[in-house]
């Protein structure tokens, strides 16, 4: 069964799409720390990111330097945090999650809701900057 990013990738669901290219997509995350907190997944739905091979790796580490400098320029942050997780849905992905302090990145904290106007409106910021 596809996951859930891969129905996104397919276009099947929704999704505040950020950036995008042959083998990566990035779309914010629907349960964000902070604004602009986006994920970035690489189109070969493989679950855990070091079954990614190497090329894969980096080629997704490289696309998320670009997302990550596109978000640094569409939201107030002191930098952009990195984190790997991967057991909320089983496709390698990134969160990238702008920061001013370590706590920005502390997922036991609440999520924040973003109405569809300002998930909108910083979709098109990011999109602008990528």
């Amino acid at each position: 069964m596809a996951s859930i990013f891969t129905k996104i990738i397919e276009k099947e669901i929704p999704a505040h799409i950020i950036a995008e290219d042959e083998h990566h997509i990035a779309f914010l995350d629907i349960n964000p720390l902070v604004m602009g907190h986006s994920l970035v997944v690489p189109k070969n739905e493989i679950d855990y990111i070091y079954d990614l091979s190497d090329k894969e790796l980096s080629n997704l580490l490289l696309f998320s330097k670009k997302v990550a400098r596109a978000i640094e320029k569409s939201v107030e942050c002191n930098r952009i945090g990195i984190s790997v997780i991967g057991l909320e849905v089983p496709h390698a992905h990134i969160h990238l999650i702008p920061i001013n302090s370590m706590d920005d990145m502390n997922f036991s904290r609440p999520k924040i809701s973003m109405n569809p106007e300002e998930a909108a409106t910083i979709t098109d910021k990011i999109k602008a900057n990528f």
